[in-house]
């Protein structure tokens, strides 16, 4: 009996220190693990992502720098003049750039002012009457500041300006001859104060001959100032009138 008792003690003793050495070496493992630097748990792309993101980026800049494509079909050019007006007096904002920036919203169409090179014309309207008158005699070409826009794209191209003693002001005829209407259909339009459209129509036929010219319309400088909604209304009136 005593020798069983021993027996069975000697084998616990062996197996109380296996345990403490398994004990031992899950620990020294543990040890080992936990002073290696701990990597993102945040995965990192691939080669193939980055590119792909560089891809994408790079589209989104190219469809926010390239230009659009969409634009009018319908073109308004205008020539206006602010300053001294018959009538009226000073006034910011010339009648015919009323006009034009109304037809541009009722229509969607484009708008591009005509501007001189040399902008010499007087503030004061009897001053401009006789450089307008001047210009007249001398059949003068002023040159314009920028170049029209592209024409190409456009079917329908309102054209509108003062009427300066009876007639479209030079400037107009330099813009008629140094660029092709040919094809379109032109549209003019007058501010005045009595002279009505002075055969803008008929002028401007003659300038393009390529072109077909629709019916034309005059309105008041006073009124484009002061009743600037009865104005609007007589806009509405001829564009309905109109095919184009």
């Amino acid at each position: 009996m005593k020798r069983t008792y021993t027996a069975m003690t000697a084998v616990l003793l062996v197996l109380a220190m296996m345990l403490c050495l398994s004990g031992c070496g899950n620990t020294a493992d543990t040890s080992e693990t936990s002073s290696e630097p701990q990597k993102s748990s945040a995965a990192e792309p691939t080669p193939s992502q980055t590119e792909q993101s560089t891809d994408i980026s790079n589209e989104t800049e190219e469809e926010a720098s390239a230009p659009d494509d969409t634009g009018s079909s319908i073109l308004v050019l205008y020539f206006s003049r602010t300053g001294e007006q018959y009538t009226v007096g000073v006034i910011e904002k010339g009648n015919t750039a009323i006009v034009a920036g109304m037809i541009a919203e009722k229509t969607g169409a484009d708008l591009f002012e005509i501007v001189p090179a040399d902008d010499h014309y007087p503030m004061t309207y009897g001053e401009l009457t006789d450089v307008a008158k001047r210009e007249q005699n001398e059949n003068a070409r002023p040159a314009c500041k920028d170049e029209l826009p592209d024409l190409s794209g456009y079917d329908t191209i309102f054209i509108g300006a003062p009427v300066w003693w009876g007639d479209w002001p030079m400037i107009m005829y330099t813009v008629f001859e140094n660029n092709d209407f040919a094809g379109k259909k032109l549209v003019p339009f007058s501010t005045h104060e009595g002279s009505g459209l002075s055969g803008f129509d008929r002028k401007l036929a003659s300038a393009c001959p390529d072109s077909e010219v629709l019916t034309g319309a005059a309105f008041r400088g006073n009124d484009c100032q002061n009743r600037q909604e009865s104005v609007e209304n007589e806009v509405d009136n001829w564009l309905a009138g109109l095919v184009y």
